[in-house]
């Protein structure tokens, strides 16, 4: 018999935006909400991050969309009924690991009449028979509900939601906005599915403080200093950290991407509002790591001029500038013991460049870690989602990191300093 060699032209877009869910297989089940037209976004997205995607229909599902869409999103056929094939055994069931077998279950929308049934054990649809049995055999479940506001603020639905709390069942969102309680944003969705299926939990108990974004420094009342950075890098690493188990403060300049809701953050604008806070956080708690990744600026005007500087008859505005403090100098002097990962940004360099530069500044700064990368490239960096980092240690041993979403360079980072934190006090 020839073989079949087939593969679905849509599963092209696999790992297209990296590898961190690689090898994870995703059973994704939608229910009667309209918000089920969010769910192709969704499936796809998971999919470039590299999972495999299962589709389950509620029939309430399939009459808002048709279940060929999911397959054409997927590339995987759409389970719609359960047969003699037990789909929700094969799916969830307490068996070997293997092709198929989810390792997680993603409700994705879910209405306030599924949510209901899987808190009262009720399984009459695929949906709610493949929950069922993910109960029973410790697959992660995320719910994501999607209706109309009132029916959101139910009092039994709310009973209901935290009946499967108490089991275990992750209940993420929904946003609340125009009378509906709109499904979660889609990155927060796929953050959430991260953090669950590969975060490893070797950070609890332990105090991480991470600085991001760029600085703002004052020119006049109404123009600043500043750079090109989102704050994208240290956002994710504040994620992987708080997803490994870690308490975490994340110090935020003027950030252009979503802070996470659940980092505890506070807020900061120029140098002096990060070396102060730094020096705040690290005097009145005991930190263990310290991560500097915000793009703090090297440079800062002499003065700040009171009120707009009129541009009436002036050709030429000269602005004194000075040097600045690095934040890492700071948290060393006022922690010895501290674990500092520091980051060392630079353009258009050669890569023995680029890491000898780092090296010298990790020597002469006395930090544990510190991490370099090139951002004058257009594909990596600043406003990008992706980055490529060389991660250098005391004893010049260099971890290469090639180009991958940030999200999978932050876990890379922090594995690094788990390991050399754990051989430095060993």
């Amino acid at each position: 018999m020839k073989k079949n060699n087939f593969q679905h032209p849509s599963k092209d877009i696999v790992e297209s935006k990296g590898t961190i869910l690689r090898g994870k297989t995703i059973c994704m089940c939608l229910t009667g909400s309209v918000a089920v037209i969010s769910s192709p976004i969704v499936a796809r997205e998971l999919m470039r991050m590299g999972a495999d995607v299962l589709c389950v229909m509620s029939k309430a599902a399939t009459e808002l969309i048709n279940p060929s869409l999911m397959e054409w999103a997927t590339g995987n056929k759409v389970i719609t009924k359960l047969t003699g094939a037990v789909e929700h055994v094969y799916l969830a069931g307490d068996r070997p690991r293997s092709v198929g077998k989810a390792d997680l279950i993603l409700i994705c929308p879910a209405t306030a009449n599924t949510i209901s049934k899987i808190a009262h054990g009720i399984d009459d649809t695929p949906v709610t028979t493949v929950a069922s049995t993910a109960f029973g055999s410790s697959i992660p479940i995320v719910i994501v509900p999607a209706m109309h506001e009132s029916m959101y603020k139910h009092p039994i639905l709310e009973q209901n939601e935290m009946k499967l709390r108490n089991c275990g069942v992750d209940i993420l969102g929904p946003r609340i906005s125009e009378g509906k309680a709109k499904i979660a944003r889609i990155d927060d969705i796929i953050d959430r599915v991260i953090d669950l299926l590969i975060s490893k939990k070797d950070l609890e108990g332990k105090k991480i403080l991470i600085t991001a974004g760029p600085t703002r420094e004052a020119i006049d009342a109404v123009r600043f200093v500043s750079n090109k950075s989102s704050g994208r890098m240290g956002i994710e690493l504040a994620k992987e950290a708080s997803a490994r188990g870690a308490d975490v403060l994340l110090i935020a300049g003027e950030c252009s991407v979503k802070l996470p809701d659940y980092i505890n953050i506070k807020h900061v604008v120029s140098i002096d509002d990060f070396i102060k806070t730094v020096k705040e956080e690290i005097s009145y708690n005991n930190y263990d790591f310290f991560i500097s990744s915000a793009a703090i600026s090297d440079y800062k005007p002499v003065e700040c001029i009171e009120g707009k500087i009129s541009s009436d008859n002036v050709e030429e505005l000269h602005v004194n500038m000075t040097l600045t403090p690095k934040i890492i100098d700071v948290a060393r002097k006022k922690d010895y013991n501290l674990f500092i990962v520091a980051f060392k940004a630079e353009t258009n360099v050669s890569k023995s460049e680029l890491i000898e530069r780092a090296y010298k500044r990790l020597v002469k700064s006395e930090v544990d870690l510190i991490v370099a990368n090139d951002i004058g490239r257009d594909d990596i960096g600043f406003r990008s989602k992706y980055n490529e980092v060389f991660i250098i240690d005391k004893k010049k041993h260099i971890t290469h990191v090639e180009r991958n979403t940030k999200r999978y360079i932050a876990s890379k980072i922090i594995d690094v300093a788990i390991e050399t934190y754990q051989t430095r006090n060993s």
